[in-house]
């Protein structure tokens, strides 16, 4: 179960680095639509595992390989939105959130039954 503060900064780093991928994003991965679906956070805060999902393409390893080559400039932007309300800016660590893609497939399972 995450803290409170957990949650907090969990939530702050989620909204903010969706606004970042909304404005520097595009000319990254081009034409996908990527949204932030979840961010946890360590119990000691240097750590924010974000979840991202990938829509809008048929190639979604490329469009987080192209993620994380800029992964660099995506967290200086989040230092630079975030300096002031927390005392450090933790590491971030990108995933792909697969939760959206399987539960198509199995919507699409059951609706061949």
């Amino acid at each position: 179960m995450d803290s409170k503060r957990q949650l907090q900064i969990g939530e702050l780093i989620k909204r903010n680095f969706s606004l970042i991928l909304m404005k520097e994003g595009m000319y990254m991965y081009g034409g996908a639509m990527v949204s932030v679906t979840n961010v946890k956070m360590s119990p000691d805060l240097r750590l924010a595992k974000i979840y991202l999902s990938i829509f809008n393409t048929e190639d979604k390893e490329s469009v987080m390989t192209e993620i994380q080559h800029h992964i660099s400039l995506l967290k200086q932007q989040l230092v630079a939105n975030i300096r002031k309300q927390v005392r450090f800016v933790p590491d971030i660590a990108i995933f792909n959130d697969e939760l959206l893609d399987e539960m198509d497939r199995v919507d699409r399972l059951l609706g061949e039954l």
